[in-house]
């Protein structure tokens, strides 16, 4: 019997072959736990006010320049409250936006604007000027403020300098009493 000869050296590596058909997909893995739930959102209104005069009977006398529309009677409210006994004085209550809309019925051609008060005295915001050169008609309307101080005030009044005073209309259109309104709501 011979003996085994020496081991050879290994040879250089081949080629890579060409790559194979895409396996077939597997299978749905199982639902992962649910995530926590964030936090609630922010409401669309997060406080609101209605303020109403009936006429005749509320605002009896007219309203001088500088002075207010009376709003005495309450209707529903959340936030948005009568600073003290006021019937032209209304307290909001945080930092934020306002949207304030008003209808009010007057004799006289004329104007309504609001007034804010943020601790130094109210001002009238220009921006909030709305009016009717003639008729007999409503005076409405519909506006966004912004207070910078906690317990700003706001009232609806004929602008300082304006003639004539305005007679809020009693019976307008008929025998019911017609409603004047503000509507305040705190929007962010």
């Amino acid at each position: 019997m011979g003996t085994l000869g020496a081991a050879g050296t290994t040879g250089a590596t081949g080629a890579t072959g060409a790559a194979g058909a895409t396996g077939s997909a597997g299978s749905m893995g199982t639902t992962g736990a649910m995530g926590t739930t964030g936090a609630a959102g922010t409401p669309a209104v997060v406080a609101y006010g209605y303020f109403f005069a009936h006429m005749p009977g509320d605002n009896a006398a007219t309203v001088a320049a500088g002075g207010s529309v009376q709003f005495p009677q309450d209707g529903p409210a959340s936030g948005i409250t009568r600073s003290s006994a006021s019937a032209s004085v209304f307290t909001l209550p945080a930092i934020g936006v306002y949207e304030v809309s008003w209808q009010v019925s007057v004799n006289e051609p004329g104007q309504l604007v609001l007034a804010l008060d943020s601790g130094a005295g109210a001002v009238e915001l220009a921006s909030t000027v709305v009016g009717r050169a003639t008729g007999t008609t409503q005076i409405v309307g519909h506006v966004l403020i912004t207070t910078t101080v906690v317990n700003s005030t706001v009232t609806l009044r004929n602008p300082t300098g304006n003639s004539p005073a305005l007679t809020i209309t009693p019976l307008a259109g008929g025998t019911a009493a017609v409603t004047a309104g503000l509507i305040i709501k705190r929007i962010s």
